[in-house]
């Protein structure tokens, strides 16, 4: 049996709700742990007993150490921050399990992912990591990583040099910007081949992890799981991609519409079940977005002022 493991708070149970809705369909024998961000996501959860599940509720789990972070960080920041731990805390709960794998909550199976675990367990290593494999034109290596978080496989005995040295970093600094070739929880990543060589295995299939960034590099039946990255849920209950990435007709009528089939389910399924449907259009808006929108906003304030006035207007710092 494998064992999963996922982390979301109330506002992204739709998505979480839809990858157990992919694992159903597509892996036989496996447990889902999920780290319930809030307490409410895990009432909810209690509430719909799904079988295969285990809850994790962080608010039982959170040490003085972690509320001290938690303090300094976003609700993003934070999550980012507990992803190391996710694999502690499993290991914890049943001392039985040997590996455990990190799946980001907004992904969706298309196939079993056998075809992953057969090359892992042929490289003898002991933690497993995919790349972005980003098309050309969508490079943002330099960014936000060579490596992405999304499906992370790491065994209990001979992977925890490297969990807890993750761990270690992402509590010192986990934030959502680039600094010092640091970005959230994923640039840590880009070391782990140079530094754990004897440890960690890269996934070489790099076409059975698509997202929308390699949507037009691969063919979207090569892929094993999609990582809907921006995909959320607005006012008007209706899903915006919140991306830019150009995405191939085939693989929209192929993978999308299906997705969106399975998560309106599940919308349904908290309806029925008297759950409230989470707004995510607004909190999921990357900080960036509003730096630049500040920006826009001041500089046309500048134009119009110099316009009218004839003089530059100035700013207090």
């Amino acid at each position: 049996m494998e064992h999963f493991v996922t982390l979301f708070d109330y506002n992204f149970l739709p998505q979480g709700l839809t990858l157990y809705t992919s694992m159903e369909r597509h892996i036989n024998s496996y447990t889902l742990w999920i780290l319930c961000v809030d307490d409410k996501v895990f009432s909810a959860l209690q509430e719909l007993n799904l079988r295969h599940v285990r809850l994790l509720q962080l608010s039982k789990l959170e040490t003085s150490q972690l509320l001290k972070v938690k303090a300094e960080r976003n609700r993003g920041e934070y999550c980012w921050t507990l992803t190391p731990l996710t694999f502690k805390f499993v290991f914890e709960a049943d001392k039985k399990i040997k590996r455990v794998t990190y799946l980001d909550a907004d992904l969706w199976f298309m196939k079993s992912p056998a075809s992953i675990f057969q090359e892992f367990d042929i490289s003898n290593k002991q933690v497993l990591i995919t790349e972005h494999a980003y098309a050309s034109k969508y490079d943002q290596t330099s960014s936000s990583g060579r490596f992405c978080v999304q499906f992370l496989t790491i065994t209990k005995k001979g992977g925890e040099l490297v969990r807890g040295w993750w761990e270690d970093r992402c509590m010192e600094w986990c934030f959502d910007r680039v600094e010092d070739n640091k970005f959230g929880d994923q640039k840590y990543l880009d070391c782990w081949p140079e530094k754990f060589p004897n440890l960690v295995h890269i996934l070489q299939q790099k076409e059975y992890a698509l997202a929308p960034w390699n949507a037009i590099r691969y063919p979207y039946s090569a892929g094993i799981f999609w990582h809907f990255h921006g995909l959320r849920l607005n006012r008007n209950k209706r899903l915006k991609f919140g991306h830019s990435y150009q995405i191939p007709k085939n693989t929209y009528e192929s993978v999308y519409m299906p997705y969106i089939k399975d998560f309106s389910h599940n919308i349904s399924l908290m309806s029925k079940n008297n759950i409230n449907i989470p707004i995510q259009i607004n909190s999921f808006l990357p900080k960036h977005f509003f730096i630049k929108a500040l920006k826009k906003i001041k500089n046309r304030l500048v134009f119009f002022h110099e316009s009218l006035f004839g003089k530059k207007l100035k700013f207090k710092k």
